[in-house]
């Protein structure tokens, strides 16, 4: 691997700022990075020339003085975010061939400050799943493996965590700087945690879900993966805007959310949730926990235990909300307009041909559990009801900010697990966002920071959760939390050229 492929991004932006090398430099090792990565099956799409064009731009705008924190930075872009004239399909069967005619909002925000895109990566099928093998295009390969006792490396594959399981392969496997992901109920932070990287959900309404192929309107979020807090702090000035095509867009200014790096948390209050403290949560997640709690306190901060009482309802009424929310935008996807038409005995023989060819498993679950809980009869029993425990949710984190300012729990369960172990029991999958999935139906800005390793050496994560747009609080016990962590290890290359 090349040495400007393990750049941080605030490293390559320093670099290139300087004139140490150039973007096209850095954007050519990338790609062949990325050729020698194939064996993970991060991107779906590469875009080699067009990554070499939006370098060559950059490097135009850098000369010119008209730089800016993304400018020149090799980025990878989730198949879920729709990207002019590139096949942008959310990793389905049922979109192959769809190529828009319009730039998403949030990456048409990184391609104007100079970013470069590298390609489309993989994902969960319209980001439904928890380790990235749902995809139409196969699963994505972590790029760790677990460490044996006599410290070699297991032959088998790990999955990298979903559904922004392609995003966080590249860039844990040195084939982009930094990703752009989505989180619905966990699928930035969950990912990253498998991966050893930092993955940060911003407050819902933050940024711009226009051009974003829909999966539960009320819970898709854009967020960054990147190798630091640094890195996603400066990303996500990017990506964030006001958006009037989006109606749950917000309108408030976005921070200089680097200016929140100050490294400095004394007197900050952190609450610790008891109902975080699951049976049978492994004994590595709790001490790691307890670790976390140790290096925020010798950091200044102040310990609050607190009570979020809702939150044992949090996954259940998850799985209400989702799967209503996506079965009715995946209602559009028959065939008529894009994508798959598979003929059949008339209009309905053609909507049932299509949808059975061109939806998986786990997709035609939860349009099934979503038509299910919206159908007359059940809607006030379930969604309904659904819907009023959420607010209750949201209530809880609400009182928890009258005492605190950010609060501490583990991102995952468990750390990464081998591929196939839990596919064929989807309760069990579920279980994974667990942790993630309170911050979701509050519509609360959430980062993930590694902070150390499992008992066969793959990466682990904790959760940071702030008030709603207060994104620059979490960043800055983030960063001092990572830095506490001092969490350096990458995996070792087994895949392409060693």
């Amino acid at each position: 691997m090349s040495e400007l492929t393990r750049l941080t991004l605030a490293e390559a932006r320093d670099g290139l700022a300087k004139g140490d090398f150039t973007a096209r430099e850095m954007t050519e090792q990338h790609l062949t990075a990325m050729e020698q990565g194939r064996e993970l099956n991060s991107y779906i799409v590469e875009t080699a020339d067009m990554a070499l064009d939006m370098a060559d731009k950059a490097d135009h705008m850098i000369r010119g003085g008209n730089a800016t924190g993304m400018t020149g930075i090799p980025v990878a872009v989730k198949d879920l975010y729709c990207t002019k004239d590139v096949h942008s399909c959310s990793a389905s069967h049922i979109l192959n061939g769809f190529k828009p005619k319009y730039e998403s909002t949030v990456t048409a925000n990184l391609w104007a400050d100079g970013a470069v895109m590298l390609g489309k990566t993989n994902m969960d099928e319209f980001a439904m799943g928890s380790s990235n093998e749902t995809s139409f295009y196969g699963p994505v390969k972590n790029p760790w493996r677990a460490t044996k006792a006599d410290g070699a490396l297991e032959a088998r594959d790990y999955v990298p965590g979903g559904s922004s399981g392609g995003s966080v392969a590249a860039v844990a496997g040195h084939m982009a700087i930094a990703a752009t992901g989505t989180d619905t109920g966990g699928s930035i932070r969950q990912p990253a945690a498998f991966t050893g990287l930092v993955g940060m959900k911003p407050t819902y309404g933050r940024c711009s879900r226009w051009g974003m192929i829909a999966f539960a309107s009320s819970l898709d979020q854009a967020g960054p993966i990147t190798k630091t807090v640094r890195d996603a702090a400066i990303m996500m000035e990017s990506m964030a805007s006001y958006d009037v095509k989006d109606s749950t867009s917000v309108e408030r200014t976005v921070p200089n959310y680097e200016h929140a790096l100050t490294g400095d948390i004394r007197g900050m209050k952190i609450g610790i949730p008891k109902e975080y403290r699951m049976d049978g949560m492994p004994d590595e997640i709790e001490k790691l926990w307890q670790q976390g709690i140790a290096w925020l306190k010798d950091a200044g901060a102040e310990i609050i235990d607190i009570s979020l009482p809702h939150t044992k309802y949090a996954l259940p009424t998850y799985y209400i909300v989702a799967p209503a929310e996506a079965s009715s935008n995946l209602a559009r996807y028959d065939g008529v307009k894009y994508g798959l038409r598979v003929e059949g005995d008339g209009l309905s023989g053609m909507y049932k041909n299509t949808r059975a060819e061109g939806f998986g498993d786990e997709v035609k679950r939860r349009i099934l559990i979503g038509t299910y809980v919206l159908s007359a009869g059940y809607y006030d029993a379930y969604y309904l009801k659904a819907q009023k425990i959420r607010t209750l949710i949201a209530q809880d984190f609400a009182k928890a900010y009258e005492q605190v300012d950010v609060i501490l729990t583990p991102t995952a369960p468990s750390a990464a697990f081998a591929m196939g172990e839990k596919s064929d029991d989807p309760i069990a999958m579920y279980l994974n966002d667990v942790f993630t999935v309170p911050a979701s139906l509050a519509g609360l800005p959430a980062i993930s920071v590694p902070a150390g390793l499992s008992a066969n050496s793959m990466p682990l994560g904790l959760q940071l959760i702030g008030r709603a747009f207060d994104e620059e609080t979490m960043f800055r016990a983030a960063h001092v939390l990572e830095h506490a962590a001092g969490f350096t290890a990458t995996p070792k290359i087994w895949w392409g050229e060693k």
